[in-house]
């Protein structure tokens, strides 16, 4: 019996509870936002940029697996690349073992900047 007076204060209605609401509702909102734009948004770009590298994975490209192995890839499938580690040692991995790209391949064609200056000095 004397527990019930200590439970009468919770059970009535605090004054101007509509402003704790507000506030309460605006908290949560930064909260969420600071998370947003410390941890959800840094996260989706790298996994974008990473998807984006995978992507444009092609012959020739030195290459390092998350599993350390260096190599240069050999040809490039749907969804695995043939790494050459060695002068005969040829391994196939997933595209999602590669964890980074060390130096891209050589473009086979020519930059269209040296085309445009090779063409402005013929002209002259």
């Amino acid at each position: 019996m004397n527990q019930i007076p200590l439970y009468v204060p919770l059970l009535q209605a605090a004054p101007g509870g509509g402003g704790q609401l507000a506030t309460t509702f605006i908290t949560f909102g930064l909260v969420f936002l600071i998370f947003y734009f410390l941890i959800i948004r840094p996260q989706n770009k790298k996994q974008k940029e990473a998807r984006q590298m995978l992507a444009n994975l092609k012959k020739g490209d030195r290459v390092v697996t998350i599993g350390g192995i260096r190599g240069t890839i050999q040809s490039v499938k749907e969804d695995a690349v043939v790494l050459k580690v060695d002068d005969n040692t040829k391994i196939e991995f997933n595209k999602t073992a590669v964890a980074t790209v060390l130096s891209s391949a050589k473009p086979d064609k020519p930059e269209p900047e040296k085309l445009e200056a090779d063409s402005s000095e013929k002209k002259e």
